[in-house]
């Protein structure tokens, strides 16, 4: 709902932040089957770029040809003049641009500068580019620099993914096996259950290896359940 909201909110950065095996990239491409169909999305998955690489990258997501300069390479100006003007078409098209960058934490700081300064193409209605950043919980504490103040003033969404609960815990495991075509009785006693989530913390990755290999040794040793 937060990602939907700040997609929806007319511009600017969008945080989801979460522990390793939060479930973080599961979420995005959750909303990503959520976004209406006129919307461009490009989805960068390994930020550590330069600047001119970054932008590069977005470009070919969202299929922008650049023109090459006379030395024959592409300069900065390049990259944000096509992008700008494929920006302001796909506004008047009605259309909205949507850019996804995984791992941000990995981000440099001129990088994440550039990214700010990408959020200043704008109509008199609104921004022409939104920018949802999903990182680990460092990326929380780098926006907090002084530095990147005017970038952090610039977020209109943020969302922490938390571990799950001993509760929900249970409810993850039940859909994990619904989904897998299980029906019945959950082939996990309530101490292993309660075990299970004290091992891993609710952390939903751990959850998934676990109750694997646990199933795994469960069938190996000719046990209906797990104990």
């Amino acid at each position: 709902a937060h990602l939907l909201y700040g997609v929806q909110g007319g511009g600017g950065f969008v945080l989801l932040t979460g522990d390793i095996g939060a479930g973080k990239t599961t979420v995005c491409r959750c909303f990503l089957g959520q976004l209406p169909e006129r919307c461009n999305v490009a989805y960068i998955f390994n930020p550590k770029l330069t600047v001119t690489e970054l932008l590069q990258s977005v470009c070919e997501e969202f299929h922008i040809p650049v023109p090459q300069a006379e030395a024959g390479t592409a300069t900065v100006k390049n990259y944000i003049d096509a992008l700008n003007a494929f920006l302001l078409q796909s506004h008047a098209a009605g259309q909205s641009s949507v850019l996804i960058i995984d791992e941000a934490q990995n981000l440099s700081a001129d990088v994440l500068e550039q990214l700010r300064l990408l959020t200043n193409l704008e109509t008199n209605e609104r921004k022409l580019l939104q920018i949802v950043l999903i990182g680990q919980p460092e990326l929380r504490t780098m926006l907090q620099r002084p530095k990147l103040e005017q970038l952090a003033q610039r977020v209109i969404a943020r969302y922490h993914l938390n571990a799950l609960n001993e509760a929900e815990t249970h409810h993850y495991i039940a859909h994990r096996l619904a989904v897998a075509g299980h029906t019945g009785t959950l082939p996990f006693d309530a101490r292993a259950m309660t075990r299970i989530h004290a091992i891993t913390r609710g952390v939903p990755r751990r959850i998934n290896l676990l109750c694997g290999r646990a199933l795994l040794g469960a069938w190996a040793h000719g046990q209906p359940r797990v104990n």
